[in-house]
């Protein structure tokens, strides 16, 4: 019996040891915010605009509305032109107003619109 104790303690041992590994923890700023992976590609098409869709912004930000236009064609055209500093998040309207609870936009989606802007708000 102590044999036996002995070969399911030495199997159990590794198990304990290596079942919680992880290449990468999720990164998570201080307030709680998604971090994006610095390796990520953050495209503005596939992405970005699909925001813009998912929470009906043009409800209010459609051609005849408020600005920025985000209406499918005009949105990266109207974002530029006021609402987007390129390489410079904390300095774009669009990014600030979304962290400060407009429309609820989930974290997700708000972590990928700063990744978006601090690496060069490209139109991709």
């Amino acid at each position: 019996m102590k044999k036996l104790f002995k070969i399911v303690l030495v199997s159990i041992i590794p198990l304990v040891l290596f079942s919680c590994y992880y290449d990468e923890f999720p990164e998570v700023i201080e307030d709680g915010d998604v971090v994006i992976d610095p390796g990520t590609d953050v495209s503005f098409k596939d992405d970005i605009a699909p925001i813009f869709v998912t929470y009906n912004c043009t409800q209010c930000h459609g051609a005849s509305g408020q600005s920025p236009d985000l209406t499918a064609g005009n949105e990266y055209a109207s974002l530029i032109s006021g609402y987007v500093v390129p390489k410079n998040s904390s300095a774009s309207k669009l990014y600030t107003k979304l962290v400060d609870g407009h429309r609820n936009v989930d974290a997700n989606s708000i972590a990928l619109i700063k990744k978006w802007i601090d690496d060069g708000a490209e139109n991709n």
